[in-house]
C-alpha cells in the first residue's frame, strides 16, 4: 500500500511527505514558497516515465548522459481546471542511442510501466515526442 501526508504549515503552504521520508513543499502560485500541486502532478509524470525509460535504456547497455523532459499541459479553463492534454518531449544524450530504441522504451513507459500515466490516461490525453542531441 503506498503511503504519504500532506501538513498545512500556514497560509497556503503546505508540506507532503512520501512513503521514504522524503519532503516537498506546495503553495499557491501567489505564495510562491513550494510548487503548486498541480505542477507536481505533471513532474510526477514526468519523472515517472523517465525512471522507466533510463531502466529500459540501461537494460540495451545505452549509455546516457542526458535525459530532460520538457512537459507541457492544457487544462479546462474552469474548476476544478483538469488536465486535458499533456505532452511530455523528451531530451537525450549518451552513447548508443537510437531513435528505435528510445520510441520503444516511451512506449513501453507511458503504455506498461508508468503509474502517474496510467492514472491520468482516463481523463487528459498524454503524448510524446523525443529529440536526440549529438554528442559535443
Amino acid at each position: 500500500m503506498a503511503k504519504a501526508k500532506v501538513r498545512w504549515t500556514d497560509s497556503r503552504t503546505f508540506i507532503g511527505v512520501d512513503s521514504t521520508d522524503h519532503s516537498v513543499v506546495m503553495s499557491s502560485k501567489d505564495d510562491k514558497i513550494g510548487m503548486k500541486p498541480s505542477d507536481l502532478l505533471l513532474i510526477s509524470l514526468g519523472a515517472c516515465s523517465s525512471y522507466d525509460v533510463v531502466g529500459i535504456l540501461e537494460k540495451k547497455k545505452v549509455k546516457l548522459e542526458k535525459l530532460e523532459v520538457q512537459i507541457t499541459a492544457e487544462q479546462e479553463s474552469d474548476a476544478p481546471w483538469m488536465f486535458t492534454d499533456i505532452h511530455l518531449k523528451f531530451i537525450l544524450a549518451g552513447d548508443g542511442l537510437d531513435a528505435k530504441n528510445v520510441e520503444k522504451a516511451i512506449e513501453l513507459s507511458e503504455g506498461k510501466y508508468c503509474s502517474v500515466a496510467a492514472t491520468l490516461k482516463g481523463n487528459a490525453k498524454i503524448t510524446t515526442d523525443f529529440v536526440i542531441e549529438e554528442k559535443r
